[in-house]
C-alpha cells in the first residue's frame, strides 16, 4: 500500500496583487477553536484505483455542495500532509461562499462518549489574498500558494 491519497481544487480569481484563493475551514470538534493552520483547500481520499483529478472534482462537489468548476485544470503537484499526499489542481473561478452546501462526517464525540454525531467535513469557506491564506493554510498544503504564484508569474 502506498499510504493515503488525497486530491483537491485550489480555486483562485483575480490578477496580480488581488489574486484570492478559496479555502475552507475543517469541520468538527478538533478544529473548532482554531483558526490559524486549519484550513484546507477542498480535498478528499481517493477511492482505490481513481484518478486524482476525478476525485478532486468529486471530492470538491461531496465538501461544498457545489458542482467542481469548469475552467481549465491547471496541475499544482503533490505535497505530503500529515502522512499522506495530496494531489492538487488551480483552476480560475468564481464561488459564492453563502452558496456551499457542506458535506458531513460522523464521529463518536465527546470521546469513549459511545455516542455518533455529524459535523461538517468544512464548516465555513471564504476567499483570502495570498498573504491571509499563508496564515491560515494548514502547512502541509503551503507550497500549493507557492505553486500558484509560480504559474501567475510573480
Amino acid at each position: 500500500m502506498a499510504g493515503k491519497r488525497s486530491a483537491g481544487l485550489l480555486l483562485h480569481r483575480g490578477r496580480g496583487d488581488d489574486v484570492e484563493v478559496l479555502l475552507g475551514h475543517m469541520g468538527g470538534p478538533f478544529w473548532a477553536k482554531k483558526d490559524a493552520a486549519a484550513w484546507s483547500l477542498p480535498k478528499g481520499e481517493l477511492d482505490p484505483d481513481e484518478e486524482p483529478e476525478h476525485a478532486a472534482r468529486r471530492e470538491f462537489e461531496e465538501e461544498l455542495g457545489l458542482p467542481a468548476p469548469s475552467g481549465e485544470y491547471v496541475p499544482l503537484g503533490e505535497v505530503k500532509q500529515s502522512g499522506k499526499t495530496v494531489t492538487a489542481w488551480a483552476v480560475e473561478a468564481d464561488l459564492d461562499p453563502a452558496s456551499v452546501v457542506p458535506g458531513t462526517f460522523s464521529m463518536e464525540w465527546p470521546p469513549r462518549s459511545g455516542k455518533q454525531q455529524e459535523f461538517p467535513e468544512i464548516d465555513r469557506v471564504e476567499w483570502f489574498s495570498l498573504d491571509v491564506a499563508r496564515e491560515k493554510l494548514v502547512k502541509g498544503q503551503l507550497p500549493f500558494l507557492d505553486r500558484l504564484l509560480e504559474l501567475a508569474g510573480q
